[in-house]
Formats: C-alpha cells, structure tokens, sequence
C-alpha cells in the first residue's frame, strides 16, 4: 500500500510540475523591465489595485528614483489559461553589470527569459551580454518588443535587430507598451506555451540553488531557491554545500507579494527558507541546499566566491564618528552580502575602513545609503582597483591600497586587472569613442556593424583606467547615445608606478595612486596644479611635489601669508631691515617645523576632477 501511495504522490507532483513556468526578465536600463512586471502582477490578479504602486518589485527608494534594479527579486503567480490554472514564478534581475553574477544565478533558475527592447531605442550592450548568458543555460528566449505606442517608435527596424541577434522568426516577436497595458495578456500566453515546464525528480535527493538572499532584522537572513530536485518539508535538517554548514528550516514557503508558509515544496518550485541565520557570509548566493541525512552528490554547477573589483577608503569625516560608521556598515553587509571592508587608518584622515565593492555603481550605492539609511557624513577615498604584485622570492600578494605596495626592491612585476568592453553606439561618434578608449589604453578587438548606423566595438583594456570618469566622458562625447557593457578577463603585467603626493616633505597616504609610467608625470603635474589651488595658504610655504619613489616629477608651491615687518622701518641703516627679516624668518622656520598644513576635503576628491 506504501508503494502505491508513493507512487500516487510522485504522479502528482510531476503532473504539478507540468503547471509550472519559471522565467526571468532580460533588459537594458530603463527599457521598461520593472514596468512590465508590474502590468504582470496586475494582469494575474496577483495585486489588487489598492496595493498597486508604480515598480512594486524595486522596494527600495533608490531603485524608484534612479529607475533601477539594485537588488534581485522573485514572486509567484497565479494565471488561468483554458480552465488549467498555471503557476508563474518571476525571478526578477539587477540590470547593472557590477551585479552580472546575482544575474548569472536568478537566468540559472529559470527555463525561460523574455527579452525586451525599447522600440526607441533598440538593442543596447547590457541586453546583448544578458542575453548570451541565457543563451549558454539553453534558456527559450521570448522577445518581446517594448513602448510601441512612442512617438519616437521605430518597432520595424527594432525586430531587425533582434532576428540578426538571435536567429528567430518575425512572428515569435511579440510587441507590447507596458505603461499602457497594451499586448500583456499575448505574452503570458506565450509564457505558458513557449516556455518548457521545469524537469526533475521529486523523490531524488534534494538539490537547491540559492539565488538570492535578504536580511529580516527579526528573522534573520532569507534565502531564496529553486528546487532542481527531491522535496523540503518543514522542520527539514538541511545543510548548505559551500559554507558546509547545517539549519533546521524552521520555516518554508512561496513568495507571493508577501511570504506565504507551506509545509513542502517539491522540485520545480521557488520558494524561501528561515532558519534563524544571523551572519550573512554564512548565506552565499550560488550555494546549493540539499539534506543533512540523504545528501545529493554534488552541488549545483556556477558557484562562485563573489570578488570586490574596487577598493576605496571609507573615512567618518568626525574621528568620533568611527563606531558608528562600523556598526553602519555591519548592518549594510548583513542586506548587502557582496561588500566587503576592514579595518584601516591614513594619516591623513586617521581612522576608517578600506571597502571592497562589486564596481563603481555598486560603490555610488553603498555611499548613498550610508547617508540616507544611517545619516552618516563619510569621505571616500580615490578608488582603485586590486593588482597582483610578484616579489623576487616568487610570493604573490594582493594589494587593494597604494601603500600596502611592497617595497621597490623586492618586486619583481606588478598584474593589473583587465576588461573586454563592448560599446554599442552610432556610427557617427565611432572616432572620437575610439580615441577616448585608445587613450585610456584600450585595444580594439572587434568591430561590428549591427545596423548601418549602429556599431558595436569591442575593445580590450585596463579595468583601472574605467574607474575614474571613463562612462560620464563615453555618454558626453556621444551625446548620450552609447551603451557600455563589460566583463573581467584576467591580469595582465603591467608597467606600474607608485606615484606619491608629498606636502612639506611629508607623504600624504590617502593621496597615493598606482599608476601607469606613461601617465605618471601628467598625472602628477595636474594632481600638483589642483592642489595648488585647493590648499589655502598658511603663514609658511607649502611645497606641493608628485613623487616615483626618491623622484620628485613636480612641484607647485602655495606661497605663505606674509607680514610686512619692514614697514616701521623709516630712513637708517640696512641692517635694522635685516634683522627684522631675519628675526621673521627664524619664526617662520620654527612655524613650519612645528605646523601642519590643513588639506581640505575637497582635496581628496580633487583627483577624480582632474579633467
């Protein structure tokens, strides 16, 4: 009797299976993903109108007003189609590229995408990169083409665009407005009936990928998964593969607009466990859940440890602040897993924090809400990227800090991070983006025409060189017109310099870079010239010098407040002017001896103002 009852259970489950569509949604910044979720949500009756507001996945108030996806997320609907009644679950995607591995794990627990592209605008670089990471998980790509009812529409030459990409039939492209509500219900049908019904063994053991993760200051930490095989209950002793830690799953359930508690998820689904985990690195998205007792034999494939690409220092501008600041950023890392910081101190800025972060939106980010979510006043350092410096005995170290540099004579060469980068854009600024990539010691690889008036260049080069103001310059020299995507592709040896910025003599260490030799000394002369006029003048000469080890390579000097001390002097003898002076002169070097020259902070961030 046990059999047949196991048997019946497996039966339906599969039949359950059968009912379930999981997929996600692949677009470029501000081509309407967040929108068309919502007309989604609306559509399956998952919201009712009291609930509905404007981007009601995006929840965080930075998300709605720079009309981004920061933080990835999931819900479940419900959508009848002939009498069957069909669960949609949307794994919802960052749009950023600092946020490519989130977006690499939400595509690896779908069977589906739909790839929207604005009418206006056409096929932009993100979309592209996105779009092949689908294509490498055998993802059914739906494409769907968005804000028809614009004036500035072009949807003719926009499917063009999209057979040439990915090889499709005319009549597969769906066209649709979000805003407007216009073609939403075409595409949940293609959903259903495009998108293949998700595979696996409910009586296998339990394999789950962790795909997301957020913190519950009551709860803890959250983690949501895809089931890929076998079955959860509640109360379940279940162990996570990469941190080979072990939780009971004191809760478990789907996620509707709110987190609806069941008793068992089977394979096929997406849902959330509670387990009362307090520390976030404990929680690694990519990880894979399965069962303390019956244990799958491996985890799922793509897991990675998410690597920081930028380092910037993290300073309270009041040293009183420097606990706070700590606790702050603790309670940030427990919402936002991939920052990592330690412990650092300048002497300049005295003591604060040396943070890790996915790249510069991710940076942008972490500042903003340090301010609105926990008030603090901090000054960020200059970012930099991390290099592999190789000493003479064969040692490898990585250096995130211009002064944790090791000394001159025992490097042997020094790796830099590189990038390729693709820049999609009209054919009309493809000379002047060229130069600007060159200049920034970039080599072009590949150029490609999409349209005849769209281009799509491909150009290899130092991530280093990026971080400063490389996308502000790429958006003004093409009048706002080009799209910018990148990936990592490895070190590379490069001719390195550590240039120093002395005032008086003394190094100031929050001013230090890592730079290349053939930049150095521009580098340098402008550093000097900016702090020239950044530096207010004190009652002694301030010697501003740019330095490559005992090389001085420029100098400015920011001359002191003097006092005439001659002026009393009327008629007589030379020497009594003499002796005054003299007498200054002997304050002044004592002065200079015994003060400090005042660095604004304007001055810390002078440098990435230099153009």
């Amino acid at each position: 009797m046990s059999v047949v009852r196991c048997l019946s259970t497996f039966y339906y489950l599969c039949a359950n299976m059968d009912k379930i569509r999981n997929f996600c949604i692949i677009a470029h910044i501000d081509h309407g993903k967040s929108t068309l979720a919502d007309r989604l949500l609306e559509n399956t009756k998952t919201l009712s109108q009291k609930e509905l507001v404007n981007q009601v996945l995006d929840d965080m108030d930075l998300e709605r007003e720079r009309g981004i996806t920061i933080k990835s997320h999931a819900i479940q609907m419900n959508y009848v189609k002939d009498g069957v009644n069909y669960t949609l679950n949307l794994i919802d995607t960052p749009g950023h590229v600092d946020f490519s591995y989130e977006v690499s794990r939400s595509i690896a627990a779908c069977e589906g995408a739909l790839l929207v592209v604005d009418a206006t605008q056409g096929i932009q670089a993100q979309t592209i990169s996105n779009l092949y990471m689908a294509m490498e998980h055998d993802l059914e790509i739906i494409p769907v083409i968005n804000k028809i009812d614009m004036d500035s529409a072009n949807p003719e030459m926009v499917e063009d665009q999209i057979v040439d990409l990915i090889g499709c039939e005319r009549s597969e492209i769906l066209r649709c407005s979000a805003r407007n509500n216009i073609g939403i219900e075409e595409i949940l049908e293609a959903i259903v009936n495009r998108i293949p019904a998700p595979k696996g063994d409910p009586n296998a053991p339990l394999q789950a990928l962790i795909f997301d993760s957020v913190f519950n200051s009551y709860r803890g930490i959250i983690a949501y998964f895809r089931i890929f095989n076998g079955t959860i209950h509640k109360d379940d002793l279940v162990k996570f593969f990469a941190t080979k830690m072990e939780y009971q799953a004191d809760e478990i359930g789907v996620l509707q607009l709110k987190q609806v508690p069941k008793d068992e998820l089977s394979a096929g689904n997406v849902g959330y466990i509670i387990s009362g985990i307090k520390t976030s690195s404990e929680v690694k998205v990519g990880d894979t859940i399965t069962h303390v007792e019956a244990p799958c034999e491996k985890p799922i494939e793509g897991f990675e440890h998410v690597k920081p690409m930028v380092f910037a220092g993290v300073y309270p501008v009041s040293a009183d602040d420097y606990e706070e600041l700590r606790a702050s950023l603790e309670k940030l890392q427990l919402n936002d897993a991939s920052l990592v910081w330690e412990p650092e101190s300048s002497i300049a800025l005295g003591f604060g924090f040396r943070c890790g972060f996915l790249g510069l939106l991710h940076m942008e980010i972490v500042q903003e809400r340090l301010d609105r979510e926990f008030n603090m006043d901090v000054i960020t350092t200059v970012p930099n990227v991390s290099f592999k410096a190789y000493l003479t005995d064969g040692e490898v170290v990585d250096v995130h800090n211009p002064s944790g540099l090791p000394e001159v004579t025992k490097l042997d060469h020094i790796d830099e991070p590189f990038i390729i980068a693709e820049i999609i854009t009209k054919n009309e600024y493809v000379g002047s983006i060229m130069k600007l990539c060159i200049d920034k010691r970039g080599v072009l690889m590949n150029q490609t025409y999409l349209t005849t008036d769209r281009v799509e260049l491909k150009f290899q080069m130092p991530l280093s060189e990026i971080v400063f103001d490389f996308y502000d310059k790429l958006k003004s020299i093409s009048k706002g017109y080009a799209s910018f995507d990148y990936h990592i592709a490895g070190y590379q040896q490069a001719s390195l310099v550590k240039l120093d910025i002395m005032l008086n003599g003394e190094v100031v260490d929050a001013l230090s870079t890592l730079i290349h030799r053939d930049n150095a000394y521009a580098f340098g002369r402008k550093m000097c010239e900016k702090l020239k006029e950044l530096i207010p003048r004190h009652q002694f000469d301030v010697a501003i010098q740019a330095s490559i080890g005992a090389k001085i390579i420029a100098r400015e000097t920011v001359r002191q407040v003097r006092k005439d001390v001659t002026a009393k002097c009327y008629g007589g003898d030379v020497s009594r002017k003499r002796k005054l002076l003299e007498k200054q002169k002997a304050g002044k070097k004592r002065m200079r001896q015994i003060g400090s020259v005042e660095v604004p902070q304007s001055a810390f961030l002078a440098v990435l103002k230099l153009d």
